[in-house]
């Protein structure tokens, strides 16, 4: 007969791992909820995988412990719990009460204590107990009727200790390993043990002696030298250590195990309680759990049945193709030998046309190899028919490799990452396991479960097809489930229309960009490289002459000695290493000794000369002589594109020969010229029609200088006595009002004091007082419901605005007022993207879209054609949107990026 089993779970140990393996995730009120999630995930796979009899979580309390009366630095060295860690604490313990989960916490003692008293009384009872924790205090907990699951990484990954494996791992009995932190001591806990002893030989003395005590006991008799004398000298607090260390296993208070039954939650209750913390794709497996009133038993957590295999010849695809063609839909995923770029080798392509069927093409996979021209002839058709959908994970690298075959994919419908970008676009990763964990509570195998890591990894290509087919099977089936969550999440936040109107179309047109790149001339970088070659040299050797020495320009600690031991200038900070010699100390300084502003420069240039004249030259791909840049659409939080490998929105332009970087961009050949689209003041723009602002509307329509307008209101002047210098600080007051500035930071912008630019401020929002009713209506609204949105409806969530830190508060403000306007310019230049796009396709023009810096777009556009592009930029994106002021572009053509600028 099976003995009945215990579950005990450290509360504390699990919220913490979850908090930390997780990314942020925040209600729509902004209540942070990621550590909540992790936990239940956790909680449900514990319950679906060991089906226990009994099951409790233990907490930790607030107040001091026994350990802090014996020892008063116990623990002191750690910071409090997190903000957003504390936030979620109360609303999980009430989570877990509604679930009948029963919750245990001790005064004076910590969950460890509760856990080893729990499971001293289950082992008692004949029961099999399982301890679940991230912390290895509890190994000591091990016996014959008493386990320990320890939580390794992230929120799914478990290994379960016996008493064979805690010997296998430290060559001790458990009860033991709380001897072993009296000798090594736990900085963790700060217990200090024997100064001087590390695990290496605090294992080696017990292993010799078995115990602590007889450690002491013979001490007098080890050979002399220091382990000796730390011994002797510290005897007590190597007791005290040990007993810190070790859990107690017999508090007072009476724990009936009785109490902690089956859970029978009301199924209702706790549907609410999910949904109101967003958990929707919890809900149904709470009720696989939960309902009927008793846990289901779940011998094994095998995955539906699937009928997903590897074909291995083409007489199977008329069979394949038939049932696409029959569901309409389908999810795919072609497996390349490298990610976003545009020189790869295709292995594979896995199908799926529903959750439960689909197949693994391999192509350049070893041993199962398909010809690549068939397959993909063969899929022609379906990919580019509009009566079936398509789903998929980063799609952009999919219409890449479509695209070298001649085909182009046409009513993709769900792309998950970009969906997942929507919902939370603060998220560390997209990954889709990352995906699947948390909007289906799912979990996926990674690549590195079947390939490995670092020098141990398989090439995709040569993995075991039973492993591959497993792989590939659960992350195209998943699709289905996740466009269906994804969507309805989208609904409720407004974000459908802007997924599917311009995030989803913008997928192709970042890869025919990529894809198209931009025609570098390589000897033209190398001549500039040689120029700053002159440069460099010509200021080392000014930097030489003015230090009176010659030394290493680019050694922080020889400069720093320099600056600020020989030539006496004050320092302005340190580090722990020296004197600091960044950029902010040197801006600080270049007034006091033109020493400062030369190694400004000459940083500059060596980054130049590094970074752009020789590092563009390495990125120049040897078959076309272009530079593909990855254009990605999920990394910024506001909307934004970015440029990688290189970042071709980051060539500098604020000193000339930067500026002259862009003359090495040419177009392909001489029937082609650069036509550059900018729109003019676009923030400044959107701001004038989210704040209604009346004098900033006026401006506009009247087609006033903005900035001379601003800087007549600032410095009280007419708008003819306006300076160059007037409207320069006017320019910058503009654009920092934009990003929430202080009057401190634009002091600092424009070197003057503080006082002075506190009245700038002040001025100018008497002079546009809309604006700062925007400001403050945001602010407001943005706390009330945790987020701000775009005009087109994109959402940023922002619980620092109800954060009890001041400075991360502030920060929120900050986001809150620019967010909406930055946003919205990026949605714009978004929706012109596609438009232009579009245009230039539906005219069958030979011009194409190459590149999109900030405001701007850039087409290599035939000379033939030159006419029609500028027409199609101008009423694609003036009229990308309908403000309350004119969109206006301005335009330039050239030979060169240089002179489009």
């Amino acid at each position: 007969m099976e003995k009945p089993r215990m579950i005990v779970i450290d509360g504390n140990s699990l919220v913490n791992r979850a908090f930390y393996a997780l990314p942020p995730l925040t209600t729509k009120k902004g209540l942070p909820t990621n550590a909540v999630y992790g936990f239940i995930t956790m909680l449900f796979k514990i319950l679906e995988e060991y089906n226990p009899d009994y099951i409790s979580v233990a907490f930790d309390r607030k107040e001091a412990t026994f350990r802090h009366n014996e020892y008063s630095n116990y623990k002191a060295q750690r910071k409090g719990m997190p903000e957003d860690l504390a936030a979620q604490m109360p609303v999980l313990k009430d989570l877990l009460d509604a679930m009948d989960i029963n919750r245990l916490e001790a005064a004076g003692f910590e969950a460890d204590d509760i856990i080893g008293t729990l499971s001293r009384h289950g082992e008692e009872e004949g029961m099999e107990v399982l301890i679940v924790t991230g912390d290895r205090d509890a190994l000591q907990l091990v016996s014959d009727g008493v386990k320990v699951i320890y939580t390794k990484k992230g929120v799914s990954d478990f290994e379960l200790f016996d008493v064979r494996g805690v010997k296998e791992r430290y060559g001790l009995e458990p009860l033991r390993l709380a001897d072993l932190k009296g000798l090594m001591g736990d900085k963790s806990d700060n217990i200090p043990g024997v100064p001087g002893v590390g695990e290496k030989t605090a294992l080696k003395l017990l292993h010799k002696y078995g115990s602590l005590e007889a450690v002491l006991e013979d001490v007098d008799n080890m050979p002399e030298g220091r382990l000796k004398q730390n011994l002797i000298s510290n005897v007590q607090q190597a007791v005290l250590s040990k007993k810190l260390a070790t859990i107690c296993r017999d508090i007072p208070a009476v724990f009936d195990t009785s109490r902690c039954g089956r859970p029978h939650p009301d199924d209702d209750e706790v549907a609410v309680k999910l949904s109101e913390l967003e958990f929707n794709s919890l809900i149904e497996r709470a009720r696989r759990l939960f309902g009927r009133g008793d846990m289901p038993s779940i011998p094994d957590r095998e995955t539906p049945e699937c009928n997903y295999t590897c074909l291995e010849t083409l007489e199977g695809m008329d069979r394949v193709l038939g049932n696409i063609r029959q569901n309409k839909c389908m999810a795919f995923e072609i497996v390349t030998s490298t990610d976003d770029d545009i020189e790869f080798e295709v292995y594979g392509i896995s199908i799926a046309w529903s959750q439960r069927d689909g197949v693994y093409i391999p192509i350049g996979h070893e041993g199962y190899t398909l010809d690549a021209a068939e397959v993909f002839c063969a899929l022609k058709p379906i990919m580019e028919d509009e009566g079936i959908q398509k789903l998929g994970h980063h799609l952009k690298q999919d219409i890449i490799a479509l695209y070298k075959w001649g085909i182009k994919l046409v009513n993709y419908t769900f792309d998950s990452e970009i969906f997942a970008y929507l919902l939370d676009p603060t998220a560390s990763s997209y990954d889709l396991e990352k995906i699947a964990i948390k909007y289906l509570g799912e979990n996926i195998a990674g690549l590195e479960e079947i390939a490995g890591k670092g020098k141990n990894a398989v090439e995709f290509n040569r993995i075991e097809m039973e492993a591959v087919c497993g792989y590939l099977a659960a992350r195209v089936r998943c699709m289905f489930s996740l466009k269906s969550v994804m969507e309805e999440k989208l609904r409720d936040t407004g974000m459908e229309d802007l997924a599917h109107s311009v995030e989803l179309p913008l997928v192709q047109v970042l890869a025919s960009m990529q894809l198209t790149g931009i025609r570098v001339d390589r000897k033209a970088l190398e001549e500039f490289s040689g120029k700053l070659h002159q440069s460099i040299d010509t200021l080392t050797e000014e930097i030489y002459s003015l230090a009176g020495e010659e030394f290493n320009i680019n050694s922080t600690k020889q400069l720093g000695e320099v600056m600020f031991v020989k030539l006496g200038l004050p320092p302005v900070k340190k580090t722990k290493t020296g004197y600091s010699t960044d950029v902010e100390v040197l801006e600080v300084l270049k007034d006091r000794h033109p020493i400062a502003e030369k190694v400004l420069e000459y940083r500059q240039l060596i980054k130049l000369r590094s970074t752009y004249a020789e590092g563009l030259v390495r990125e120049i791909n040897e078959r076309t002589g272009r530079i593909h840049s990855n254009f990605k659409q999920t990394v910024t939080a506001t909307g934004r594109i970015s440029s990688t490998e290189p970042n071709l929105q980051n060539i500098p332009i604020k000193l000339e020969l930067g500026r002259e970087i862009r003359k090495a961009f040419i177009p392909g050949n001489q029937d082609y010229l650069f036509v550059a689209a900018d729109y003019s003041q676009i923030e400044l723009r959107v701001l004038a029609h989210i704040s209604g602002d009346k004098n900033l509307i006026r401006a506009f329509k009247e087609q006033q200088d903005i900035h001379t307008r601003t800087a007549a209101q600032v410095f009280d002047v007419t708008p003819l006595e306006v300076t160059p210098a007037m409207r320069n600080s006017a320019k910058a007051v503009n654009f920092g009002i934009i990003y929430g500035i202080s009057d401190f930071g634009l002091a600092r912008n424009l070197h003057i004091p503080r006082k002075k630019a506190a009245e700038y401020i002040k001025r100018y929002f008497e002079a546009f007082d809309g604006v700062k009713e925007y400001m403050n209506r945001v602010i407001k609204e943005g706390a009330k419901q945790g987020m701000v949105k775009t005009m087109l409806g994109r959402v940023r969530y922002l619980p620092e605005l109800t954060s009890g830190n001041r400075n991360i508060r502030n920060l929120g403000e900050r986001l809150a007022m620019n967010t909406p306007i930055q946003g919205s310019a990026a949605d714009i230049i978004k929706l012109a993207m596609n438009r232009v796009c579009k245009k230039l396709e539906e005219e069958n023009l030979r011009s194409r879209l190459v590149l999109q810096v900030h405001d701007e777009l850039i087409i290599e556009a035939h000379r033939e054609e030159l006419e029609k592009v500028k027409a199609i930029l101008r009423e694609c994106m003036e009229g990308a949107v309908k403000l309350k002021v004119p969109l206006e572009i301005k335009m330039s053509v050239g030979r060169n990026w240089y002179e489009v600028k």
